[in-house]
């Protein structure tokens, strides 16, 4: 699939097939994430990749929203070093992720973690260290559905020279 075709296709998906995500598609998709930009090339991100049923059970019970998550093919969270542009960073990782997974025909949702109150605790039950920030976890899986929300006009958000 081609890169405007993922941008403009891809969409959140909550129901999954009871199916497993191969080691080397999940690899990819974090290959995917690490080459987003970071400032000053810093690269300051980990990426746990969660395939075990019951760690996926506990992330969803953490992640209250998220009750989907056991259903999961598997979830990455993605951790960034405390620093000034962690959000960025990680926002930067986790969209190229989510392309990623578009792109070999998997569904994904981005679970907001940062400044959540669930984050830390997630972040321990990873086992990252306090100095990490859990930006966000994304769903990865075979989608046993086809969202497809309507989405503002690109006329109704366009502006040209001024707001």
């Amino acid at each position: 699939m081609d890169a405007l075709t993922v941008i403009k296709t891809r969409r959140s998906v909550r129901v999954y097939q009871n199916k497993p995500v191969s080691r080397e598609i999940l690899s990819d998709l974090v290959d995917c994430a690490r080459l987003a930009p970071s400032a000053m090339n810093q690269q300051l991100w980990e990426f746990v990749v969660v395939a075990n049923p019951q760690t996926l059970a506990k992330m969803g019970e953490l992640i209250s929203h998220c009750k989907f998550l056991p259903t999961v093919g598997a979830a990455i969270a993605v951790l960034v070093k405390n620093q000034p542009f962690y959000v960025e960073d990680g926002a930067a990782a986790t969209m190229n992720l989510l392309n990623g997974a578009a792109a070999h025909g998997l569904g994904s949702c981005w679970i907001s973690a940062d400044k959540q109150p669930y984050a830390d605790a997630v972040r321990q039950l990873l086992g990252a260290g306090v100095d990490y920030k859990l930006l966000s976890v994304v769903a990865v899986g075979y989608g046993d559905e086809t969202p497809n929300p309507e989405k503002r006009p690109l006329n109704s958000m366009l502006h040209w020279e001024k707001f």
